[in-house]
């Protein structure tokens, strides 16, 4: 026996202190990955400090340690031959497996110029020099987020840095267990932990013992060359075989991290079950197809694989051994894959997948679902449905919009009305039964003026929601047009279905059918076929039933109303809707835009407001900015002028697609604008009415002044889009 002064002091120095560092950050990370749940091991301010501290130290000594390395050369120590390789590591492997449990001796002997086995140069250069980095440059990322890049494969650059930190940090904490363990190998539990401490290793061989036992390793090895057949030993099927086993270990990983961490990044998910699988089943087609190559091109060469197809014989034992390893393999896949699909199919079913995927092009349509009545029903619910046919269909349309995403050629903003909606019949009325849907609804609006004063105005209207059933006959309501005791047909000219220039009603119980067309418009002769004609359901006046943009002038009305914008600033009401609407330039500055706009005018004409308001002046400004970021999306041209809500005639055409007065039979029916078919006021008070009015079916008064032309001009005439773009085209 003698001494061999294996670790330099730079070396041990850098091995204590990047182990404490180590862990004081695992168990920090630890302890933050469950702060939620309460103090795990330390506080939640404790462990960031001790987090933050412990990464800028340890990439100090990991620089430390890179200098030396070179300086000294021990990286050759972790450079790896690639001749024969394979059959070294599985020597190493089958000692580490089993030849440690039988007392049997290490193939591999440490000397001074060969400190570390095949095995151990390849796991010590990953660490080192491949998640060493990656962990530190991500931390530091991290550490300060301004240094992130902003885009990673379209998606926010924190969000896979985040990853690549947590992923590399599970890496590594596997490889310190292993590590650990395989220091208490030696000839006792603490041989090896005192060579590392005292920088000399007790060597039981001389030199040319030493050179024995490696020429007695390398002889096993040559009497077991291979574990599997010839025709596994090539290069495709060795690089199939990494990827389909580095693949499965990252979906095992991820998977493990959904079940603890109870929520995952839609990111996450795509790459756990779309992205990886794929590369599995990759990596399994490179390691038949390499196989196959390899049996074609020693049959040409003459050799004894003579046969134009591999060959099973269990008689032979490396066919054993590949049998049993395929039949295993084949197995755990089978049951991974059924409980993939299935995690594949309920992924891109999720509302995560559907809206924050392609975060960019979705973000408006997610914003506006998220706060609408149907939050909490899935998108595929009114989107696909049930059924097969519909999710194939579903499936096969959303292959384009995924090519489209890739190559950037969405249409900004998406149109609507989606054309391949499933009916309503088949998706709303699941939950909503148009038969039940009777008697009347109390609805009350507040308005506020666009005045010094921002004057209040209220009016309260029972909404006639019935329908008529088959049995019960027609009833007036809002329903009647629901194919309940009615069917309707009706042709539209143009896309977005707001020109209907004929109608068709069939009476479901007596047959009869009424005819409704526009005097003076001629309606195509090709638009009369079963493709142009669309049969009504509550889409046509429902369209925006869970992704609504709502008109500014509503929004601020509301927060007005709840005291979310106060109502005692002046003008407060003109200032929102004209901030809104035209001072802002993009969701990233929309606070700053808003609140410049307001304060400078504050400046000008109410000085006052700034100081003696300040508080309330603040808040206003908030919930207009809260307000924007609802329903305007400048980078997806995405604004409520671009989407029309057919629910009601203000701001849009609406009802007066088919109530306007002008649709009348070749008898000279009409087809009726009055106001009190759909509903009736029962109480107005304006700032021109002294006080309140009450009564049943009142004649409108409106907010803005008794003057106003309201008998002969429909609402969106002043209110909506068409006044906007007739503004634009006299400016």
């Amino acid at each position: 026996m003698k001494k061999i002064y294996l670790y330099p002091f730079w070396l041990r120095f850098w091995h204590v202190l990047n182990a404490l560092l180590c862990i004081v950050l695992i168990v920090s990370a630890v302890s933050l990955r469950y702060s939620t749940t309460g103090n795990l091991i330390f506080s939640k301010n404790f462990s960031i400090y001790a987090h933050n501290i412990s990464g800028v130290l340890l990439t100090l000594i990991y620089l430390y340690y890179l200098i030396y390395t070179i300086a000294t050369k021990n990286y050759k120590q972790y450079l790896v031959g690639f001749k024969g390789i394979s059959r070294k590591l599985i020597v190493q492997l089958q000692y580490y497996a089993l030849g440690i449990f039988a007392k049997k001796e290490n193939p591999f002997v440490p000397t001074e110029k060969r400190k570390f086995n095949y095995l151990q140069r390849i796991s010590y250069f990953l660490i080192m020099f491949v998640f060493m980095p990656v962990i530190v440059i991500s931390g530091v990322m991290l550490l300060f987020p301004e240094k992130a890049p902003d885009r990673v494969l379209g998606i926010g650059g924190i969000l896979p840095v985040a990853i690549l930190h947590s992923f590399s940090g599970f890496i590594i904490v596997c490889f310190s267990l292993l590590h650990i363990y395989l220091a208490t190998t030696g000839k006792t539990v603490g041989e090896l932990t005192k060579a590392i401490l005292s920088g000399w290793y007790l060597a039981e061989l001389e030199e040319e013992e030493v050179d024995l036992r490696h020429e007695a390793a390398k002889q096993k090895i040559n009497e077991n060359k291979r574990l599997f057949p010839i025709i596994f030993y090539n290069p495709l099927t060795i690089a199939g075989t990494f990827i389909a086993f580095l693949s499965f270990g990252a979906i095992i990983f991820f998977i493990i991290l959904a079940l603890y961490s109870g929520h995952v990044s839609p990111y996450i998910g795509i790459i756990t079950f779309i992205i990886l699988p794929a590369i599995v089943f990759i990596g399994i087609n490179l390691i038949v197809i390499g196989a196959f190559l390899e049996n074609r091109k020693r049959a040409t060469m003459g050799s004894d694989y003579s046969k134009k197809l591999p060959i099973i014989d269990l008689n032979n034992k490396k066919h054993q051994i590949t049998t049993i390893v395929t039949a295993v393999v084949t197995l755990v896949l089978i049951s991974f894959s059924v409980f993939g699909s299935f995690k594949a199919y309920e992924y891109t079913e999720s509302d995560e997948f559907c809206g924050t995927m392609c975060h960019k092009i979705m973000l408006p349509e997610y914003t506006a679902y998220s706060k609408s009545p149907h939050s909490r029903v899935g998108c595929a619910t009114c989107h696909i449905g049930s059924g097969a046919d519909w999710f194939v269909k579903a499936k096969i349309s959303g292959s384009y919009q995924v090519y489209a995403a890739l190559m950037d050629i969405v249409p900004k903003p998406i149109p609507t009305p989606v054309e391949n909606l499933r009916p309503a019949s088949q998706t709303c009325e699941q939950c909503h039964r148009p038969e039940h849907f009777y008697a009347e609804k109390k609805y009350d609006f507040n308005f506020f003026a666009s005045d010094e004063k921002n004057s209040p105005s209220k009016i309260s209207l029972m909404l006639k929601v019935g329908g008529g059933s088959l049995e019960t006959g027609n009833h007036t309501g809002i329903h009647w047009a629901m194919n309940i005791s009615n069917e309707i047909t009706y042709i539209h000219t143009d896309r977005e279905r707001t020109e209907i220039p004929w109608i068709k009603v069939r009476n479901k119980k007596t047959g009869k059918i009424t005819v409704y067309s526009v005097p003076g418009v001629k309606v195509p002769s090709e638009l009369f076929n079963s493709e142009n004609m669309r049969k009504m359901d509550c889409i046509d006046c429902h369209n925006r039933p869970s992704h609504q943009y709502k008109n500014p002038n509503i929004e601020v009305n509301s927060f007005i109303a709840d005291g979310s914008i106060d109502r005692s600033l002046p003008y407060i009401k003109t200032l929102a809707v004209q901030t809104l609407e035209n001072y802002v330039t993009s969701r990233e500055t929309s606070y700053n835009d808003i609140k410049a706009y307001i304060a400078n005018y504050y400046t000008i004409n109410y000085p006052y407001v700034l100081v003696k308001k300040k508080s309330e002046l603040e808040m206003s400004v908030k919930s207009i900015n809260e307000i924007y970021l609802r329903s305007y999306f400048p980078d997806m041209n995405v604004s409520w002028k671009k989407f029309p809500n057919n629910l009601g005639h203000m701001y849009s055409k609406g009802c007066f697609r088919c109530h306007d007065g002008k649709h009348v039979t070749s008898d000279g029916k009409v087809l009726s604008q009055d106001c009190n078919i759909c509903h009736s006021i029962i109480s107005q008070e304006t700032p021109f009415t002294n006080g309140k009015i009450t009564g049943e079916s009142l004649p409108f008064q409106h907010p803005g002044s008794p003057d106003k032309t309201v008998r002969i001009k429909n609402c969106p005439v002043c209110h909506g889009v068409q006044r906007d773009l007739h503004v634009k085209a006299n400016e």
